[in-house]
């Protein structure tokens, strides 16, 4: 049984991290919902750790700033295309959005559930 509050969406983009110990870093999101995301980053933040992720919506220039506290880290291994692939990472659960990125991302996701 799915415990999850928000409908999660696989989907590779770019984001930007940042926090007030360890400043500012690019990564890759691997999936979103309204309620968290899952980062892929060589060197994932401590557990607890304070973080705004920077990202863009589809067809759009807005961005969007959530804040959130990193939740769990990870270490998968998988298959692709490509072979054998393993990537760390780290879940963060979104706490709040500046200004009107909540808006703003909420109806991103109306978008994605369509196309998806």
């Amino acid at each position: 049984m799915n415990k999850r509050a928000a409908l999660r969406f696989e989907k590779v983009f770019p984001v930007i991290l940042s926090t007030d110990e360890f400043g500012e870093c690019n990564a890759m999101a691997r999936n979103i919902s309204a309620g968290g995301i899952l980062i892929e980053m060589n060197d994932p933040f401590p557990l607890g750790t304070t973080v705004r992720v920077h990202f863009f919506m589809a067809d759009s220039q807005a961005t969007i700033i959530a804040r959130g506290e990193v939740k769990n880290h990870y270490f998968l291994n998988f298959n692709d295309a490509g072979g054998q692939r393993s990537l760390t990472g780290l879940a963060i659960r979104f706490s709040e959005f500046e200004a009107e990125s909540g808006e703003m991302l909420g109806l991103g996701l109306t978008r994605m559930r369509i196309l998806h």
